[in-house]
Order: structure tokens, then C-alpha cells, then sequence
């Protein structure tokens, strides 16, 4: 697709639609209920091969592709589900969040230091930890701390309070 996306195909869409429905109806007459929900199975699975082939791939998303959907108005809801995928995995356990969203927070914090007050968190966590601290946030080191090894509870311990990593982004941003 060009530049106006699905909505150029607003009658090609239309005729599909139109043809389905007139087949069904014809199966339906002449053959049952049953030959009509085939036919519409069979329309279902057409469209769907369509559109996987009609649509471009996901590319592997890099730091700046992240940022280039946000400038263009366009976004990707694979991307979307994935996150949130992973968010809800961070909640539910503790290896989800250390294998999910652990890395991007880190990530997002060490942005913030470098940017703002000019620390490293990797180089220097000790400096990192007390600023965090300083602006309110020790309880929240235990989450962000780059030295501490992953937890390998394969997924029995609870993940992330939803509360806790509330706290985390709103101490990121006000960091």
C-alpha cells in the first residue's frame, strides 16, 4: 500500500465483502447453514493470508526505528502488543520482569543520570543509587540496580508490583 494505506482500497474492500456475502447466501440456499459458515471460514482465512501479505514485515526494532514511527504519526501495534506482552509478563513474574522490562528501565535510568547529572550508571551504580535515593527513591534500587544477578525462580516468585514500577517512571521522570 501507498501513503493513504487500507483506506485506498475502500471498493476493492467493498467487493470482497459484497462477493462473500452473495457466496454465502448462494451456499446457504443451496446447500445449508453448514456450507455457508464454510464459506465464510474459507473468506476469514483468505483475508487474513491477504493481509500478512499485503502488509510489510516488522523490521528489528533499533534505537532509532523506536523513535522514527513516533515522528512519522505511524505505529506499530505489533510493537504495542509486544510491549504490553511484556509489561504483563514483568508483573506476573519475576524472571518476566528481570528477561522483559529490567534492561529498559536500566536503559531509561542511565539516559536520564548520563543526561541530566552526568553519571554513569554502569560505571558508577554507587553515585546512581544515592542520587535515586536522594530524590526519594531508595526502595526503588532493588529494581534497578545493574548488579544484581537475575532471579532464576522460572516464574514461580511474583513479578513487579504494578505500584512499584508506577514509582520507577515517575522517579525516572522527575529524575
Amino acid at each position: 500500500m501507498t501513503r493513504g494505506g487500507w483506506r485506498e482500497a475502500g471498493p476493492e474492500v467493498a467487493i470482497a465483502l459484497a462477493t462473500v456475502a452473495a457466496l454465502a447466501v448462494t451456499a446457504l440456499a443451496f446447500a445449508g447453514a453448514a456450507a455457508a459458515v464454510l464459506v465464510l471460514a474459507g473468506a476469514g482465512a483468505a483475508a487474513i493470508l491477504a493481509i500478512r501479505n499485503f502488509t510489510p514485515a516488522d523490521e528489528v526494532p533499533s534505537a532509532e526505528a523506536d523513535e522514527a514511527p513516533l515522528r512519522s504519526g505511524q505505529t506499530s501495534l505489533l510493537r504495542f502488543w509486544r510491549r504490553r506482552a511484556g509489561v504483563q509478563a514483568a508483573i506476573a513474574t519475576m524472571t518476566g520482569y528481570d528477561l522483559e522490562l529490567r534492561g529498559t528501565l536500566q536503559h531509561l535510568l542511565a539516559a536520564r543520570l548520563a543526561e541530566r547529572h552526568g553519571i554513569s550508571l554502569y560505571e558508577d551504580p554507587e553515585q546512581a543509587r544515592r542520587l535515586l535515593a536522594a530524590a526519594g527513591g531508595d526502595r526503588l534500587w532493588y529494581w534497578l540496580d545493574p548488579g544484581r544477578p537475575a532471579v532464576s525462580d522460572q516464574g514461580k516468585t511474583s513479578g513487579i508490583p504494578p505500584r512499584t514500577l508506577a514509582a520507577i517512571i515517575q522517579q525516572l521522570e522527575h529524575l
